[in-house]
Order: structure tokens, then C-alpha cells, then sequence
């Protein structure tokens, strides 16, 4: 069998002893079962090792595969200059692997190389690697920003560039979990950290690889996730293969999740499967949520899927829309998101058109088509698109930060003819210094130039 294993490892320069001087005993756990994975994987006995790491070049909408024969690394960023590894790359499979791709019409590729050094995320499996004994050549692949099942696919080209070239491939997850597990930790503490670890392990202890698809973006981007990009692509590589997971440690000692696991394939399994499985739970879960939009939201929608699909505005409002809507002005933000990615937004501070109706409709169509931020949203996009409208009420000067709540009142930031405004209750701004920050940078405002502030509350339609 080409495929005879997978393994989930860390990579904290500190497990080096030459990096950690005696501190990497507190990790102890962490190193005895990063042995024993890589013994493993020198037991398999690969001919390639592909190595997917969180921290080579990485793009939002491409995948990097690094080119060339041959990389070097180092700890010296750590330092630790003495410790160096050399290694070759695969390049038979790489080429497959590329074809591969063109057929799935993935973006990826070898193109765009910032630094050709073996990142730390692809040295410290190597350096485990080297120590068990194995010295077969490798493939460094880069994460990107594009969607889970972007990375499950990837993942299903490195398996069949692997049947494709004969070669025994073994694929190795490189990931820390979450960087917010402890209050003294580098990156502090969040309540979501603890539980992005356990759901992730859990997946990794039963080898529920659909919990590494589904997992909600605002939890892992509050935990500070590393590597659950990376254990996506493995789940690819293992599509439609029975396997035996072990997880073989877990520790949160430094305030960074480590989690080893190992994956040895025992056969085939097509309930395992799990693109087909993601693509429906998506499907049910846009549908209900398209089901409970109230008339605020569908109006967003058809004028967005109006213009997208006719290449026209809409020109007429639907009937029995609620009087809220058709009777009053206000100013209105559309704002349109794909699995809690922002996609889109625009709006207007105050009203600009007829009625509220007609301000969401020009507002949808600006935030899919006119959003600078993005490019204009495709047909394919629509059926994947969430809405957000944003009715705004009538902005009030306020005289101190002290009078906003970031869950209540939205801030405008003004100097001069420039103005900033950022809306409430957004994902991850915590603090009001965060909300002002922000918005008197999207006015482009100076930290240092005064300004005053208003705030606004709004009535959110999803």
C-alpha cells in the first residue's frame, strides 16, 4: 500500500535540547511521544516524507509547494546555529503532485518562494526524524487561507501522486493546537483555548476527521490555532482509509497545546469518505439558515443575486414587505461572510435612498461588487453566501471612550472632512481601544491627530 500511515506533531523549538538548555524537561510528555511517532514512521519505512507546515510560505489563496532539489535549516533564529539539517526533495512525486492538482484545479504551485530555508514547523519533524533513523527525501507544502475542503482536496492529490509514482508516502502533520491555554502563556489565556484543544483531540483520539472540517472559524481564531490547516490536508491524504488512531500525548505546560497522534492505515473504508460529508452538512446547515432570514435579509439577498446572476439591478421591491422597511429612511451595512469569513461589506452612515428597502438593496449589491477589500463575488459564491444587515440609528456626539460599549454602541471617529466607523458586536474586537483603533485607521486618522467620537446603536437582521 502506498499510504501506510500518518502522523499529527508539534513543533516547539524548545523540545530541542540545544534550544531548550533543561527547559524542555516541562515538556517531557511531548518528546517521548514525538519518539515514538517518528519511530513509527521509520517502521513504515517511506520512500517520501510530505511534511505540511503552518510556518513555510503561506498565501490566502494559493498553496505553496516549494520548489527546487534541496533545503537547508537551521536553529539559529532560536539560538541554536549548530543544529542543521539538510535534506532532498522528491521531486518525481512533486511533479506528479502538480498534476495532480491542474486536474483538481486547485491553486497551488511552486511559484512564489520567499525564503527556501526549512522553516521550524518542517525541521522539527525532520530533526525527530533524522534521530529515528529515517533519511528519505521529503515534500514541504505551505497551508493557505482558502476553505477546509480546499485542504481535504489538497490532501487526496498527495495520496494519488503517491499511487500515481509507486512511491510509499507517509504524511506529516505539523501544527501546534491552541496558543491561549494558560494566563502566563506568551499569548495569555482564552476561554475558547481550552476548548479548541479538546475537541481537536478528541478528533485525533477517535479519527473523526469531519470534526477537523466543521469546526466553527471563530472558535479556532480566538483559540489561536496553529495547525488544524495542516491535520485538514492529512485528513485528505487518509480519504477513504481505515485507520487505528492513537493519540499518544497532549500538554498545555507553556500555555501552546502539543499534540502527538498516530494514524496507521488498516485498510479501506469508504465511509470515510468525509468531502462528500462535509459538502452536505454545509449544505443543510446554509439551507437552514437561509430558511430563517427575515425580509431584511432576503432583500439583501435578491438584490446581490439579482445583479450577480442578470447582471442587472434589482428594479422593483417585492410585495408585503414589512412597513419598517418601506416606510422610513435609515442608513444600513450589508455585510457578507463565507464560513464567518468577511467576503463583503459596505453601508452608509446615514439614509441615502427612498426608504430603508431601497438602501439595503443598493448596499447588498456595493458590498458583493464594490467592496475594495475583495474582489466581486462570483456566481459560484452565492449559494455559500451568509448575510448580516445592519439598520443603523441616529449617531450621538459623546465627549469620552468611557460612554461606548463595543456589544452595544458603534463608533465613528472624525477629524477634518475623514471619518472611520466600525459597528458593534463584532467577532474578536474586545475592548473599546480596539473598536476606536480601527476605526480611525478605515478613516485613515493618525494616533497622534485629534478627533471626536460618536457612537450609534444598530438593530442586526441575520
Amino acid at each position: 500500500m502506498p499510504i501506510p500511515g500518518a502522523i499529527i506533531v508539534p513543533h516547539p523549538p524548545l523540545i530541542v535540547p540545544e534550544v531548550g538548555k533543561g527547559e524542555e524537561r516541562k515538556v517531557q510528555a511531548t518528546i517521548n511521544a514525538y519518539r515514538a511517532a517518528a519511530q513509527q514512521v521509520a517502521r513504515w519505512a517511506p520512500d517520501t516524507v510530505v511534511i505540511t507546515s503552518p510556518h513555510t510560505v503561506l498565501y490566502a489563496d494559493y498553496f505553496h509547494i516549494s520548489p527546487g532539489g534541496a533545503a537547508s535549516g537551521s536553529m539559529a533564529s532560536f539560538g541554536a546555529p549548530q543544529v542543521r539539517i539538510q535534506v532532498p526533495y522528491d521531486t518525481a512525486l512533486r511533479d506528479a503532485l502538480l498534476k495532480e492538482i491542474q486536474r483538481e484545479h486547485l491553486p497551488a504551485g511552486t511559484q512564489g518562494e520567499r525564503n527556501a530555508s526549512l522553516d521550524h514547523g518542517t525541521f522539527l519533524p525532520l530533526y525527530f526524524l533524522r534521530q529515528a533513523g529515517l533519511s528519505c527525501p521529503i515534500l514541504r507544502i505551505g497551508l493557505s487561507g482558502l476553505s477546509p475542503l480546499h485542504h481535504y482536496r489538497l490532501g487526496q492529490c498527495i495520496a494519488r501522486a503517491a499511487e500515481d509514482t509507486g512511491r510509499r508516502v507517509v504524511l506529516v502533520a505539523s501544527g501546534d493546537l491552541s496558543h491561549k491555554l494558560q494566563a502566563y502563556g506568551p499569548y495569555g489565556y482564552a476561554p475558547e483555548g481550552p476548548v479548541f484543544d479538546q475537541q481537536v483531540t478528541e478528533a485525533m483520539a477517535s479519527g473523526d476527521f469531519l470534526r477537523l472540517l466543521t469546526m466553527a472559524p471563530s472558535l479556532c481564531e480566538r483559540a489561536a490555532e496553529c495547525g488544524l490547516r495542516s491535520f485538514q490536508i492529512m485528513a485528505g491524504f487518509l480519504d477513504g482509509l481505515s485507520v487505528a488512531p492513537k493519540l499518544l500525548s497532549h500538554e498545555d505546560t507553556t500555555g501552546v497545546g502539543y499534540g502527538v497522534a498516530v494514524f496507521p492505515v488498516t485498510g479501506r473504508d469508504e465511509r470515510r469518505c468525509f468531502a462528500a460529508q462535509y459538502e452536505a452538512a454545509e449544505q443543510q446547515r446554509l439551507a437552514a439558515k437561509k430558511a430563517a432570514e427575515d425580509p431584511y435579509v432576503r432583500l439583501a439577498r435578491l438584490s446581490l443575486e439579482t445583479r450577480v446572476r442578470t447582471g442587472k439591478a434589482l428594479t422593483a421591491l417585492p410585495d408585503n414587505l414589512p412597513a419598517d422597511l418601506t416606510g422610513r429612511t435609515a442608513g444600513a451595512f450589508v455585510s457578507l461572510h463565507i464560513r464567518e469569513q468577511l467576503r463583503g461589506c459596505i453601508g452608509t452612515i446615514g439614509p441615502t435612498a427612498p426608504s430603508l428597502a431601497w438602501e439595503i438593496v443598493g448596499n447588498a449589491v456595493s458590498a458583493g461588487t464594490r467592496d475594495p477589500r475583495f474582489p466581486p463575488v462570483r456566481p459560484e459564491e452565492l449559494d455559500s453566501l451568509e448575510y448580516n444587515v445592519d439598520v443603523l440609528g441616529a449617531p450621538e456626539p459623546i465627549s469620552s471612550p468611557a460612554q461606548l460599549d463595543v456589544k452595544r454602541y458603534g463608533v465613528i471617529v472624525s477629524c477634518g472632512n475623514r471619518r472611520g466607523l466600525l459597528l458593534p458586536d463584532l467577532d474578536g474586537i474586545d475592548t473599546v481601544e480596539e473598536q476606536i483603533r480601527i476605526a480611525r485607521e478605515k478613516g485613515g486618522i493618525g494616533s497622534r491627530e485629534r478627533y471626536t467620537l460618536e457612537r450609534f446603536e444598530v438593530v442586526r437582521h441575520l
